[in-house]
Parts: structure tokens; C-alpha cells; sequence
């Protein structure tokens, strides 16, 4: 996520929702939020914790400094569909920590300055669905976050072990993780966990160990997610970290298997889920959709290959004869997720006649080859590889997943656009969104 810090602090409203209660009131895009409830509005919190009520008073001034007034009634916690020019309003929160796996430390160089921003705010958890560390707050911002039930918050444990917490984060405020914890679990703050696991650091003993003080703390404690170290080839003078394999991928698929039989036994929930990444490395089978348990965290990459297969197949279910689509289509993938996107790509040419689909992976030179997801491949590295295929021209389009793009644009992480790719290609890029129900969408309506 690339955040915008903007130095103006006033409550700029840079967008009103169509049909809102903003909308109906008139306010408009260039109006500037001065109080509710004769409070000032600090960040978007104070604001979503001041518009909860269903009688609030609204100060308005308008772009001819014209102060208006506004008095609303609503339904309790409905939004007034206001958007601000900066949704945290203040500046966000840098980090401080300098973890031993962190990826932005791992970036090259001369990337675009955005992509360099460090974030660990609990606004940002809130808001985007960010993980935060917690090591970065005083006790009154962690507070403000019980004050105001800011929930479902993401943290970022990592580990409950206090001495090895410190180490991993490289902060001597980072130890005091569970008691934080325990006092979100008093408050009745739901909180989903995320760890990132590094081999011979934080793995074995050290992550069960983990797991069960975070089960404790059920069902506060609502998901854990189990991701991979993720390690770049720019690592250079940073400490060294072993990238996981695939035996010792199969060892932990093994271990949380028996973890997730004890919490089911015990709590009524598998609690702990492993990333897809870990069954991609080895042969061992996706677990069942429903094991997933409505997929808490597949924004972090938690069951998504299930979730997308298992749309695929609902929509090639609805589909009673072979359907004629005369198209051929590279599909772009990163190497990782090849062996699945060759599995669908077979259900797929399965319930169409005359449909060629050629999955590709892509390697990724850009950060190196140990990296080996979709969402980090860069445009550079699709132009390359792909001018290596003799054939690309005869296919009518790329498709790729739109993860590889800036959200809500067409820019992959490396600035290169998807018509700077067509042009130096001469075929069109089309991305697609990661759901089995759009890519089916896609490829009827071709």
C-alpha cells in the first residue's frame, strides 16, 4: 500500500458519495470538515468515532468561507459518505523497527520515494487492513485504540517469546507483544495475527510456543496467518536468513495439520492457517475450502488459490455444453502459482472449444529469483521473458493478474505502465481480477 503524506491537517473532503447524506446536504469535493459535536476532528478515527451517533452536529466551511452548520439524523454507526483528501487526515505513523526480514529494506535502489514509506499505524489497521507491530505506540494510543473498539485490528506478532521479539524487530519496546494482547482480549477487541516465519528464528519450538499463548487468547484472538520470509537479492549487509525450502515446508504443512486438529477439538476453530505460498513449494495438496473457515485473512495470500479454484468450479458448473470461444491467451503468472494456473487452465479448456490458453511463468530477475509471487513481478521482466516466447505475437492478448498492478492503476511496481508493455510488445495486456467468477466473466465474454 503507498500512502500520500500530505502536510496540510485540515479535514479536506475530496470526494462526497453519490446518493450519501453528504450528498443530500450539499456538502461538496473542496469543503473543509471543522467539527462534530463540537469536537475537532483529529484523524479518521476521531471522525468514524464521532459520526456513530444517530443525532450529531456537522461544522461545514464551504470554498467561499461560508461556516455552515449541519444538524443530522441517522442511523446509528451509517457513514455520511465523506472521503477525505487524506483518509488519516495527520501524518502516518513511520516505523521504527528494523526487523531482520523487513521487505522494504530489501528494495532496490531508485524505486519511486512512496515505496520506501515504513508504516506502522493502528489508523492504517483500521482503515486498510494493514499488519502493525504495536512497538511504535505509547500507552495512550494503544488507549485510544480500546476507547474508541477499534476492531478487527492486524497485528503483526511474529513471536510471543519477549527476549526474541526484541531480536527480530531490533526494538527493546517489542517484548511486551502478549501483554498488549491480553489487554485487546479484555476489551473484547478482535484482533487477527500474522507471522512471519523465518527458518531457524522463530519456527519449531518457537512458533508452537507461539500458537499457544496467541490460543489463549481466543477468541479475541479471531486468526493467525503462518507467511514465509520473503528474501530479495538485495540483502546485502543485512543479517543472513535462510529461505525456506521445499522439505522444510512439508515438515510445517505437517505440524500445523496436528495444531489445527487441537484448536478445532478445543475451540471450535482451526485458528492458524499457512499462506498458499507453503503448499505451492511442495506437492501436498490445497486444504478443503472449507478448512478455511471463511477466509479471516485472504488478503494475505490465506487460502486465496482455494477461494479462486473453488469459484472457477462453481462457474464452469453452470455451464451445461461446451461453449465456443475462438481466442488464445497467455496467461502471466509468477512461478510459484504456474503448477496451479496450469490446473485450472486445464478445467477451463475442458468447457471450451477452440480456447488456447498458454500459462507463462515469470521469473523474477527484478528482485531476484527467490521471489516467486505474482504480485511482485514487475513490467520489465514480462517484456523480457515474453519476447523470448516466438509465438507470443500469434496469441491475442496477456492476461495477468491485477495484484502485479498498483492498486487502482495500470503501473506495475517497477513505474512501467501496461501501455508501455503493449507498445514494446505489440499485443494488449489485460488484467484480471483474482477471482475465479471474473476470470470465467472474462474469458465468455471474449
Amino acid at each position: 500500500m503507498e500512502l500520500r503524506n500530505i502536510t496540510d491537517d485540515r479535514n479536506i473532503i475530496e470526494k462526497v458519495v453519490e446518493n450519501s447524506i453528504a450528498q443530500e446536504l450539499e456538502i461538496r469535493p473542496g469543503d473543509i470538515l471543522l467539527s462534530i459535536n463540537g469536537s475537532r476532528v483529529k484523524d479518521i478515527i476521531d471522525y468514524k468515532y464521532l459520526i456513530s451517533d444517530e443525532y450529531i452536529e456537522v461544522e461545514i466551511e464551504k470554498a467561499d468561507g461560508e461556516v455552515w452548520i449541519l444538524e443530522i439524523e441517522k442511523e446509528i454507526d451509517e457513514d455520511l459518505g465523506i472521503i477525505f483528501t487524506n483518509p488519516l487526515i495527520d501524518r502516518a505513523k513511520t516505523c521504527r523497527n528494523k526487523c531482520i526480514f523487513c521487505f522494504i529494506d530489501q528494495l532496490p535502489p531508485n524505486m519511486r520515494e512512496t515505496l520506501y514509506f515504513k508504516d506502522d499505524d493502528s489508523r492504517l489497521s483500521f482503515l486498510q487492513g494493514n499488519f502493525i507491530t504495536l512497538t511504535n505506540m505509547n500507552d495512550e494510543e494503544i488507549d485510544r485504540i480500546i476507547k474508541y473498539r477499534l476492531s478487527p485490528i492486524n497485528v503483526s506478532v511474529h513471536t510471543t517469546n519477549p527476549e526474541l521479539r526484541v531480536k527480530m524487530l531490533n526494538n527493546k519496546n517489542a517484548g511486551n507483544i502478549f501483554s498488549i494482547l491480553k489487554r485487546f482480549k479484555e476489551a473484547d477487541i478482535k484482533v487477527n495475527c500474522q507471522i512471519v516465519l523465518v527458518p531457524n528464528v522463530n519456527d519449531g519450538m518457537e512458533l508452537k510456543r507461539t500458537l499457544k499463548d496467541l490460543s489463549s487468547l481466543y477468541p479475541s484472538v479471531e486468526s493467525v496467518a503462518v507467511v514465509p520470509v520473503g528474501l530479495t537479492r538485495y540483502r546485502e549487509n543485512l543479517c543472513k536468513i535462510q529461505p525456506f525450502n521445499q522439505e522444510r515446508a512439508m515438515e510445517l504443512i505437517s505440524m500445523i495439520k496436528e495444531e489445527q486438529y487441537k484448536y478445532l477439538s478445543k475451540l471450535g476453530t482451526r485458528l492458524v492457517f499457512l499462506s498458499d505460498e507453503f503448499y505451492a513449494m511442495t506437492n501436498e495438496p490445497l486444504p478443503p475450502y472449507e478448512a478455511y473457515e471463511g477466509f479471516p485473512q485472504l488478503e494475505n495470500g490465506v487460502g486465496l488459490m482455494r477461494s479462486f479454484e473453488y469459484e472457477i468450479d462453481e462457474e464452469l458448473n453452470k455451464i451445461d455444453y461446451k461453449l465456443t470461444v475462438d481466442k488464445k491467451y497467455i496467461i502471466a503468472t509468477g512461478k510459484l502459482a504456474a503448477r496451479f494456473m496450469n490446473r485450472i487452465k486445464a478445467k477451463i479448456e475442458n468447457k471450451f472449444t477452440s480456447l488456447k490458453l498458454e500459462v507463462i511463468p515469470i521469473e523474477n530477475d527484478f528482485f531476484g529469483r527467490s521471489i516467486t509471487v505474482s504480485g511482485l513481478i514487475t513490467g520489465q521482466d514480462i517484456i523480457k521473458q515474453i519476447k523470448t516466447y516466438e509465438t507470443y505475437k500469434d496469441y491475442d492478448g496477456i492476461v495477468i493478474p491485477k495484484s502485479m498492478l498498483r492498486k487502482d492503476t495500470n503501473i506495475f511496481l517497477d513505474d512501467i505502465t501496461t501501455e508501455y508493455i503493449e507498445r514494446e510488445l505489440g499485443i494488449e495486456i489485460i488484467p484480471v481480477e483474482v477471482s475465479g467468477k471474473e476470470f470465467i466473466k472474462f474469458i465468455r465474454s471474449a
